[in-house]
């Protein structure tokens, strides 16, 4: 990938810590959010809180108000990857996490974006997109 491509020009494949690192910077951009069983979606009165829950765990909320409607746990020890591909929906971008010694490369958590990954992005506070 060139330094001025980003998910729309490829689809990258991104360590879980620069994946998690972008996510947390934008947590408005977050369309939904989930697992093969289920599935949170984002809704304009709701807001997404992402936080690491000790070393090990990544913690996903949707929230309204101070009323949680939906969590993910993530163990970050056994995801190998983030794949980012080109959703079914017009502007919509899919991130999966793959988890260490899946030979098929089956995702075990995915995020829906609003937009792509852009590697010529800094990485520093929150984005209001």
């Amino acid at each position: 990938m060139t330094t001025n491509e980003s998910i729309t020009d490829a689809t990258p494949t991104l360590s879980l810590e620069v994946f998690w690192s972008w996510l947390v910077t934008h947590p408005n951009c977050i369309v939904r959010a989930g697992t093969k069983e289920a599935v949170i979606y984002d809704d304009e009165d709701l807001h997404w809180h992402l936080a690491n829950e000790g070393p090990d765990t990544l913690l996903v909320q949707l929230v309204r108000g101070k009323r949680l409607v939906g969590e993910m746990l993530i163990p970050s020890e056994g995801i190998a990857f983030v794949q980012g591909v080109i959703g079914d929906q017009d502007g919509e971008y899919v991130f999966e996490l793959v988890p260490e010694g899946e030979s098929d490369g089956s995702a075990v958590y995915f995020f829906v974006m609003a937009h792509g990954y852009d590697v010529q992005e800094p990485l520093t506070s929150h984005r209001m997109h």
